[in-house]
C-alpha cells in the first residue's frame, strides 16, 4: 500500500520534469514559434516594408535624378546637348549662369522676390486672423463664411481668368506689381484659412482665457498668444504659399503683360524662362536655359530644406494634440 502511494506521488514529478512531459509543451511549442521563420502579422508587416521603402526608393529617384540632369546639363555646351543628352559635361565654367542672368533672369527673379516679399506676409495675416476668427468664434454664419473658403479652394484657377483680368483692368492694376500681389492673396486665402481653421481649433483655449482675465485685449490675445503657439502651422502653410506663388504661370500670363508701347516689361520668372526659351530657339544656347532653370529652383529647395522640420512638425501637430 504505501509503495503505492509512493508512486503516485512520483508521477506529477516525473511528468513534469520530462521531456515529454504537458507541462513543458506550451514551453517547447514558444520556444519553436520564436525560433521558426515569420509568418501572420509580422510577414505581412516585414512584406508591406519592403514594398512601401522600395515605392519611396522608385519615387526619390524619379525626381532627384531629372534635377541632377538638369544641373550637369548647365555646364554642357551646345554640341555635348546635342550629342550626348545624358553624357557628363567636360567643362565646369560657371560662366553660363553669368550669361543667364544678363539675358533677363536676374530682373526676372527681382520681380518674383518683389512681389512674394509682400503677397506671402499678407496671405499669413489675413488668412490666420479669419482662420482664428472662424475656428475660435461663434456667431451667425461662421460655418457659412467658414464652407466659402472651402469652396474657394476648390476653384480652378482659369475658370475665372476672363472676369479676373477685366476687374483688374478696372482698377487700373494690369501690368503692375501691386495688382498681382493682391491677386496672390485672393487665391492663397482658401487654402490658408482651411489650414490654419484646423491648427487654430487644436489650441488650448485656458492661455486664451489667462490673457483675457489679465487684461489683454483681443487683438493683443490672437498676436501676443494665440499666434505665436500656431508658429509650426504657419510656417508649414507659409512654405505652401511660397512654393505655390513662386512656380505660379497662369496668373502673371494673364495679368504682367505689356498694355501701351512704353509699357515695361514686368515679367516674373516663369513668364522670363518661357521668354529665354523662345531666345534660345534663335540662338541655339541650350546651357543658357539649363542655367536659368536651376537659378529658378535653387531657391525653393534652399528653403525647403531648411524648414523640412518645421513643414513636418506642423502638418502632424495639429493631430498629435
Amino acid at each position: 500500500m504505501n509503495d503505492r502511494i509512493q508512486k503516485t506521488d512520483q508521477i506529477p514529478a516525473a511528468a513534469a520534469g520530462s521531456p515529454g512531459g504537458g507541462a513543458s509543451v506550451p514551453r517547447q511549442r514558444a520556444e519553436g514559434r520564436g525560433s521558426g521563420p515569420a509568418t501572420g502579422p509580422a510577414r505581412e508587416g516585414t512584406v508591406l516594408n519592403v514594398f512601401s521603402h522600395g515605392f519611396l526608393a522608385l519615387w526619390a529617384l524619379l525626381i532627384v535624378l531629372p534635377l541632377i540632369w538638369l544641373v550637369l546639363s548647365s555646364f554642357k555646351t551646345d554640341a555635348q546637348i546635342a550629342g550626348s543628352a545624358f553624357g557628363w559635361p567636360s567643362n565646369w565654367s560657371f560662366d553660363v549662369f553669368g550669361r543667364a542672368w544678363d539675358k533677363g533672369i536676374g530682373d526676372y527673379f527681382l520681380n518674383t522676390l518683389i512681389v512674394l516679399v509682400f503677397s506671402v506676409p499678407l496671405t499669413m495675416l489675413f488668412g490666420s486672423m479669419a482662420a482664428y476668427v472662424l475656428a475660435r468664434y461663434r456667431f451667425v454664419g461662421n460655418r457659412i463664411i467658414y464652407y466659402f473658403f472651402v469652396a474657394g479652394a476648390m476653384f480652378p484657377v482659369f475658370l475665372a481668368l476672363v472676369p479676373l483680368f477685366f476687374m483688374v483692368k478696372m482698377l487700373g492694376m494690369l501690368n503692375t506689381y501691386q495688382g498681382l500681389i493682391l491677386v496672390y492673396v485672393a487665391y492663397s486665402l482658401p487654402f490658408t484659412v482651411f489650414f490654419m481653421h484646423a491648427f487654430f481649433r487644436t489650441l488650448p483655449t485656458a492661455v486664451f482665457e489667462a490673457a483675457i482675465l489679465d487684461g489683454a485685449s483681443h487683438t493683443r490675445a490672437f498676436f501676443q498668444v494665440m499666434l505665436p503657439m500656431a508658429k509650426p502651422g504657419l510656417i508649414s502653410v507659409g512654405i505652401f504659399n511660397t512654393l505655390g506663388q513662386w512656380n505660379q504661370f497662369l496668373l502673371p500670363t494673364v495679368l504682367m503683360q505689356p498694355q501701351q508701347g512704353g509699357d515695361p516689361e514686368r515679367y516674373v520668372l516663369t513668364q522670363g524662362l518661357i521668354q529665354l526659351q523662345q531666345q534660345q530657339g534663335y540662338e541655339t544656347d541650350l546651357p543658357v536655359l539649363f542655367a536659368g532653370v536651376t537659378i529658378a529652383m535653387i531657391p525653393m529647395l534652399v528653403v525647403y530644406l531648411s524648414f523640412q522640420r518645421q513643414v513636418q512638425a506642423g502638418l502632424t501637430s495639429a493631430t498629435l494634440k
